[in-house]
């Protein structure tokens, strides 16, 4: 399964949403969403800064990872961001792969 960085920053109504029903309820209905779309949730935080939400994802490919992000944002009650992670094995079989580039001017 590939692994995604979600970063999401909640709306206006986003935030009087998590008031009212709390950290741990929307941690368990992220659960249950990635579950039921074959996906499994890694770890779930809450941040402040940038974003207010900080996760980590497994999917079994791009269309479902890209399906639950358009689910997310077209509820409109937060905007998430999702990153495609690499792992050390994935990034040392990249390294032994030969590409031929020619940079712009060469």
């Amino acid at each position: 399964m590939a692994t995604y960085l979600w970063q999401a920053s909640y709306s206006v109504d986003g935030t009087k949403g998590l008031i009212k029903e709390g950290g741990s309820k929307r941690r368990a209905a992220v659960q249950q969403a990635v579950e039921k779309a074959g996906g499994k949730l890694l770890a779930f935080y809450f941040a402040f800064g940038e974003s207010d939400v900080v996760g980590i994802a497994e999917f079994p490919d791009n269309a479902t990872a890209a399906a639950v992000s358009m689910a997310v944002n077209a509820a409109g009650a937060a905007s998430l961001r999702s990153t495609p992670l690499v792992s050390p094995e994935e990034m040392d079989a990249a390294a032994k792969k030969t590409v031929s580039y020619r940079p712009p001017g060469a």
